[in-house]
């Protein structure tokens, strides 16, 4: 079967710190704009419906999935596919970021953030709990959805289970600030070239449609750049909206294209996900104590790495091949040498003290 075009439309916002029903408003207008434009699938940013620097604000914006307004905005996709971000509460009164695909006017499938960066001006893990599951989902397009919130993907295993699950289009929504200012940049903002180098390698590697929706405008004293984008199965660049520019940007592209490409290059065909599973299962026991960490040193305790006492002369994990078979693999030989050490200066501590005795007599 031969899809037909889609025209995707990345809303590339400002929103308004803290004013949900300000930003629904804008939403619900998006929608009908796009829709009037012929577009089939309408992307918003990272917490689109609040803002993002919310911190204690959090739980004043705080929706359910059984919110009416949230009902209210999937009414207005009927025929139109549509992702939105918002603080989901759970019922255990947890608060996530959540991204939501909306469709034919039904909640299809809500992602939570996995990953909560707390490294530079992020502090994202004090005021929001973390995901647990990834999935890619069935849309009305005809192609399988992966939906992925900002920080997600500068993890590899996001993109790689979401294309794995089906996903042939990877949709990150996104509030990155604009940080690294330099003419060393290709564009001039090192956060923009590192988002760009990212998403194509994503696109190229999964062979999937990659859609960045990043927004702009500023939240307290925060920056955020645009550059939202589409990038081909094949790594290229469809679309790229300006930096700093809000506007509603859309792009056709050609569902197709991810059937040449992996016919073409069977590198998801190739992955070896068994392989994966069985070595992370490995990696995981050895790190939680649970089995012997063939990296670490012999004497180390269960899930650590390095022994405590005196520095071994050679690096961890790389031990003489002599060794191994003689049982450092296994953490004996280490311990066996060290008795033998301890015998030897026994037998020559035993020795002194007959030799002193013969010079007493």
């Amino acid at each position: 079967m031969t899809l037909p075009p889609l025209r995707i439309a990345l809303a590339q916002i400002a929103p308004r710190l803290g004013l949900f029903d300000e930003n629904l408003a804008v939403h619900r207008d998006l929608l009908r704009q796009a829709r009037a434009d012929g577009a089939g699938l309408v992307v918003f940013p990272e917490l689109g419906l609040t803002g993002y620097l919310l911190q204690d604000l959090a739980s004043e914006v705080a929706i359910r999935l059984d919110d009416p307004r949230l009902a209210s905005l999937a009414a207005e996709t009927d025929g139109l596919s549509a992702v939105v971000s918002f603080v989901e509460e759970s019922g255990d009164h947890r608060l996530f970021i959540a991204a939501a695909l909306l469709e034919d006017g039904e909640i299809r499938h809500v992602h939570r953030k996995l990953f909560l960066p707390t490294y530079g001006l992020f502090d994202e893990r004090r005021f929001f709990a973390a995901g647990d599951v990834l999935r890619a989902t069935p849309s009305r397009l005809g192609v399988g959805l992966g939906l992925a919130v900002c920080e997600d993907f500068w993890h590899l295993a996001v993109p790689e289970l979401l294309a794995l699950d089906g996903a042939q289009m990877l949709i990150n929504v996104s509030s990155s600030p604009g940080r690294d200012l330099a003419a060393t940049n290709e564009v001039g903002l090192g956060t923009a070239t590192s988002w760009q180098t990212l998403i194509r390698t994503y696109a190229q590697l999964t062979t999937s449609f990659v859609v960045f929706c990043n927004r702009v405008g500023v939240d307290e004293s925060i920056s955020f750049w645009g550059g939202s984008e589409v990038i081909a199965p094949s790594g290229e660049a469809l679309f790229t909206a300006p930096l700093f520019e809000e506007g509603l940007f859309s792009v056709d592209v050609s569902l197709a294209d991810v059937r040449r490409e992996r016919v073409t290059l069977p590198l998801l065909r190739d992955e070896r996900p068994e392989w994966a599973v069985r070595e992370l299962t490995r990696i995981v026991a050895e790190r939680g104590g649970l089995a012997h960490d063939s990296t670490a040193d012999g004497w180390a305790e269960p899930g650590l790495d390095v022994a405590p006492g005196e520095r071994l002369e050679r690096p961890i994990g790389f031990r003489p091949k002599d060794a191994r078979r003689d049982g450092a693999e296994d953490g004996a030989a280490e311990p066996a040498a060290a008795a033998a050490a301890d015998a030897a200066d026994a037998a020559d501590a035993a020795d002194a003290a007959k030799a002193a005795k013969a010079a007493e007599r």
